[in-house]
């Protein structure tokens, strides 16, 4: 699909993208909630969680808390989980960490990965968070282990704050005997849901703003049909939206309606 409609609607950039600035993130309670958790898991050196749908704004509103972290105090280590073993995880945070290893024993791999957690602490004077995002993917195993990789001086020492991000699942696989222990550390949980009917509406505004667009685009009916077509979620949202201001332009229509919603929904799953 070509870009004409952006000229047709006088937008100076491609609207609802995932790319925009953190400052132009839409500062929900939802995002601040999380912002706040964040801030209280990584003071306390504990676990946090972050769960709800995929495109629910996950990934968005840990972007925003992490861009909030002074880069001079803090070193901040991004994970994709993935369904692997726990070497594989461990592999993982070796190379997050900028550790070359040529063995593949579990043993070195925990203990570089720990001396270099301590080094960072205590030589350079940096403070430590862990993200793991799509954790709900990890196999049992992993969560079985994970809490040892986050024990300091005989546990006493909370140097590695971690944030588990994933679908709703990741709560029903911390409720495992195994996982008890590292469940044991969580002391703090968000979970994100679509957003209301108002909720949607402020949200498509929004990003019309960052486009350069000062009116609402989107009829009554185009906003309740693309916040019953995404449940409230963003993701979803921003193809339907997007698609529809194409088929709006195609339609030489000023405004969209719900069946330019409609024909946005035919490509999109």
């Amino acid at each position: 699909m070509n870009d004409n409609y952006r000229t047709f609607f006088a937008l100076n950039k491609e609207p609802f993208g995932t790319d925009i600035r953190v400052s132009e993130i839409l500062k929900t309670p939802e995002l601040m909630d999380i912002k706040n958790r964040f801030d209280y898991v990584t003071r306390l050196g504990a676990i946090g969680i972050v769960t709800g749908e995929v495109g629910s704004g996950k990934s968005t509103a840990l972007r925003y808390a992490l861009e909030k972290l002074h880069p001079s105090e803090y070193r901040t280590l991004y994970i994709t989980a993935s369904s692997g073993s726990i070497m594989e995880f461990y592999r993982q945070f070796v190379y997050a960490l900028d550790i070359h290893l040529s063995s593949n024993s579990k043993a070195i791999m925990v203990r570089r990965i720990k001396n270099e957690v301590m080094n960072l602490v205590r030589e350079k004077r940096l403070k430590i968070v862990l993200i793991v995002d799509e954790a709900s993917l990890m196999r049992l195993e992993v969560f079985a282990e994970l809490h040892t990789i986050c024990q300091f001086d005989k546990d006493s020492k909370p140097w590695l704050p971690m944030i588990l991000s994933g679908q709703s699942t990741l709560i029903d696989k911390l409720i495992y005997r195994s996982s008890l222990p590292l469940a044991s550390r969580v002391v703090a949980k968000s979970h994100l849901e679509g957003v209301d009917l108002v909720g949607m509406e402020a949200y498509l505004m929004h990003h019309l703003t960052i486009c350069g667009m000062d009116r609402m685009l989107f009829d009554p009916a185009a906003i309740t049909a693309i916040h019953q077509g995404s449940g409230g979620l963003f993701r979803k949202a921003n193809h339907l939206a997007r698609g529809s201001l194409i088929a709006a332009a195609q339609d030489q229509s000023a405004t969209v309606n719900a069946e330019h919603v409609r024909i946005a929904s035919t490509e999109i799953f």
